[in-house]
C-alpha cells in the first residue's frame, strides 16, 4: 500500500486553547488536529518520522503522551499517532479533550498543556518539533508562569505544516499571527 498523506477524507479540526490558570495555553495560535492525515502502511511510525522531517519538523521521539499536564515553552508540537489511540486532555484540567487514532496527527502550540487521559495499550506516538528546536517540560508551576510566557514569544513560526509541507492548514490557521 502507498503512503497517502492527504486523504481525501482528512479532516482538520482547530482548537482555540485559552490561559486557565498556570497553563498559558495559546490564545492566538489554535491547536490542530489532522484527522486520518495517514493511511494504514505497514510502518506508519517511520512514514510519520519521514513525513513531518521532510517538512522540517526533527528532534523525535516515539513513546506515548505524559498522564500529567504539561506544556513545552520552547517549542511547537507534533503529535502523529502510528498505533492505538487515546483521549487526550488540552489546556488543564477544564480543557478540551480530544480523541485520537491510529494516522491522526496533532499540532501543539507552544503552551498548550496537554496529557494523556486514557489510552489503548498499545498507543504510540511520533513527537517532533518545529524547526528541530529543543523542548523544555514545565508543570504549570504559578511561580514560572510569566518566564514560560515571556519564552513562548519568542518561539518562531514554523515554515511548513508537519504533514502538508508549504501547502498545509497549519499555514492557513497560524498565517495571521
Amino acid at each position: 500500500m502507498e503512503l497517502t498523506s492527504q486523504p481525501e477524507h482528512e479532516q482538520v479540526v482547530s482548537l482555540w486553547i485559552y490561559e486557565e490558570g498556570p497553563f498559558p495555553n495559546s490564545p492566538e495560535l489554535p491547536a490542530l488536529v489532522y484527522h486520518r492525515a495517514f493511511e494504514a502502511v505497514s510502518d506508519l511510525a517511520e512514514v510519520i518520522e519521514r513525513t513531518f522531517a521532510k517538512n522540517g519538523w526533527t528532534n523525535g521521539w516515539r513513546d506515548g503522551v505524559y498522564p500529567f499536564h504539561h506544556f513545552h515553552s520552547t517549542a511547537h508540537e507534533v503529535l502523529g499517532c502510528y498505533r492505538g489511540q487515546a483521549s487526550l486532555q488540552l489546556g488543564g484540567p477544564g480543557g478540551p479533550r480530544i480523541s485520537i487514532t491510529r494516522g491522526d496527527v496533532l499540532v501543539i502550540p507552544a503552551g498548550v498543556s496537554h496529557c494523556s487521559e486514557a489510552t489503548s495499550s498499545d498507543f504510540a506516538v511520533v513527537g517532533c518539533y518545529a524547526n528541530g528546536e529543543q523542548y523544555d517540560m514545565c508543570a504549570g508551576d504559578p511561580e514560572e508562569h510569566d518566564d514560560a510566557v515571556a519564552r513562548i514569544a519568542k518561539v518562531e513560526l514554523p515554515p511548513a505544516d508537519p504533514v502538508h509541507g508549504y501547502s498545509g492548514p497549519l499555514l492557513q490557521y497560524w498565517k495571521a499571527h
